[in-house]
């Protein structure tokens, strides 16, 4: 795909892309895809997708408590559990607000932990990764699933075949994974500002009506995925290729920030339009 290579021209010092079509082929790839980035945000992808894992198994339910009073894993997970974005600090009532929260993550990635008695990093590796052959990805350090996990666009891909075409969830699991949760609720998109609604799934951000927003003008309101502080992203697109549906990854060494703001989205246009 020609499209791919207008990352040789984002202000970086090393950027890889791929695309992979629903059907898991691969519709290009261009840069060092073996190289191994710092993925921060784009974790809580994975980290999300153990969480549903372990759902699946039993380990947990979805609507049982977990982080503050009141709160559950689906709050958690869909980033209304009321605690602040980096610290364990209570900042609404569970439900009411879109707040982005690392912290909340990380309580998730305890409570998983406690229900298992697996470290948290050890259960990601033997649930998504280890079965996926993302034999490059890991949470460096065993640490925080929120943001310290290392990939590269060839495991990610892999991911991403996953997630349009689920063989370790059911694909109901999936689309509710991928569907809004607690529709209407107002929040900050971080970069991006206040979004009324932000919508989000369980885990995976929701485009839907945002604006300004990291993907492109013409991705559909339906695309998820996630977008990292480390100037890395991965979105999913059931409605390009003319409904066929498409993801894209792409990440960099350079922190996220107006570069990205300005490339991004050109970027993802491009993509779709040679879909």
């Amino acid at each position: 795909m020609q499209s791919l290579g207008m990352i040789e021209n984002w202000p970086v010092p090393t950027a890889a892309a791929a695309v992979v079509r629903a059907d898991g082929t691969v519709a290009g790839t261009h840069g060092p895809t073996d190289h191994r980035f710092a993925l921060a945000s784009v974790t809580k992808l994975l980290a999300a997708y153990a969480v549903l894992v372990a759902y699946e198994e039993g380990a947990v339910e979805l609507d049982e408590p977990a982080g503050p009073e009141g709160s559950t894993v689906r709050h958690l997970l869909a980033h209304t559990s009321g605690l602040a974005f980096d610290e364990h600090r209570v900042m609404s009532a569970p439900g009411t607000r879109r707040l982005y929260s690392n912290a909340g993550f990380e309580v998730l990635g305890d409570h998983i932990a406690k229900a298992t008695d697996i470290p948290f990093g050890e259960y990601l590796r033997q649930a998504v990764l280890e079965p996926l052959g993302m034999t490059a990805t890991a949470l460096e350090g065993g640490g925080s699933p929120a943001k310290d996990g290392v990939s590269t666009v060839d495991d990610l891909v892999r991911f991403a075949a996953e997630v349009q075409a689920p063989r370790l969830l059911d694909a109901r699991t999936v689309a509710a994974a991928m569907t809004v949760t607690y529709p209407g609720l107002k929040g900050v998109l971080p970069g991006y500002g206040h979004q009324n609604p932000n919508d989000w799934g369980l885990g995976f951000e929701i485009r839907g009506s945002k604006a300004p927003h990291w993907t492109g003008s013409s991705s559909s309101p339906r695309t998820f995925g996630h977008f990292g502080q480390a100037g890395t992203f991965l979105w999913v697109d059931p409605d390009a290729g003319a409904g066929a549906g498409a993801a894209c990854v792409a990440l960099t060494d350079r922190p996220f920030g107006p570069w990205a703001v300005e490339v991004w989205p050109a970027f993802t246009d491009a993509v779709l339009g040679e879909l």
